[in-house]
């Protein structure tokens, strides 16, 4: 599947600059909707170390109310929360009905570097396919609208985005052992991937794959992408449609 994916696609600094502040401007519009229509959202954001995920939640964040909106970093489990089951502290981190939250890495880890790092075995990541697509399965019939982003870079791009951010003592500390092991299993992790893409898509909660390599192109598809899947929402669809209406008819009458 990933081989197959264009990473030459890209934007140029003008189509972004003519872009991008519309997009920003039509998801805070969304993110008032999705409050008004009392429906949850999840974004999830995955990818290869060094893809530009903080990037583009930065980008995300830039122009929403903080009020319902709000970023979950996703760490490895601390030592209390070994004690409950593993998806105990996802489920903690839910949006509450009309809030927006978006997750910098998720319960994905599980089966990602969990596995590679073989810090689970085979038996407890073949496992948490069964509890993930329960967890989706179950939010998503409550109403939750899950969207996830696999940002994808081809190895030589990653080596060369890592190098740069090690020669830089100020960029320096974004690199962590993890990310190293990464590079250097590029290509278990690439398989590994594909089994995540190929297991866990469905139709409630799809996977985005997200040409990253040229930034421009990266957070527009992301930002589109969002919007697109919250306009066709039936609930977010009636507040919005009644709000331009509005609009509509003021702009009348005040003329």
């Amino acid at each position: 599947m990933l081989e197959y994916v264009n990473l030459d696609l890209a934007l140029t600094r003008e189509e972004y600059a003519k872009q991008i502040g519309p997009l920003q401007q039509r998801l805070y519009e969304l993110e008032h909707a999705v409050n008004e229509a009392r429906v949850p959202v999840m974004i999830v954001f995955e990818g290869w170390a060094a893809s530009g995920k903080g990037r583009v939640i930065s980008l995300l964040a830039e122009r929403m109310d903080p009020r319902g909106f709000r970023v979950v970093p996703i760490t490895p489990p601390r030592t209390a929360e070994t004690h409950y089951p593993w998806l105990w502290r996802f489920w903690l981190k839910i949006p509450a009905k009309g809030q927006m939250v978006v997750y910098d890495t998720s319960w994905y880890r599980r089966v990602l570097s969990d596995r590679i790092n073989k810090v689970v075995d085979k038996k407890t990541w073949e496992a948490a396919y069964l509890d993930i697509a329960e967890f989706e399965e179950q939010l998503s019939a409550e109403g939750v609208v899950i969207l996830k982003f696999w940002l994808h870079i081809s190895k030589s791009e990653q080596q060369k985005r890592i190098k740069k951010l090690l020669k830089d003592e100020l960029t320096a500390w974004q690199v962590s052992e993890e990310d190293l092991i990464e590079v250097k299993k590029y290509k278990k992790y690439t398989e590994a991937v594909e089994n995540m893409l190929a297991r866990t898509d469905s139709p409630h909660s799809p996977w985005t794959i997200v040409e990253a390599t040229d930034r421009y192109h990266e957070r527009v598809k992301v930002l589109t992408t969002i919007i697109k899947t919250l306009e066709a929402r039936p609930e977010i669809a009636a507040i919005l449609g009644a709000s331009e209406k509005s609009e509509e008819f003021q702009g009348v009458v005040n003329a």
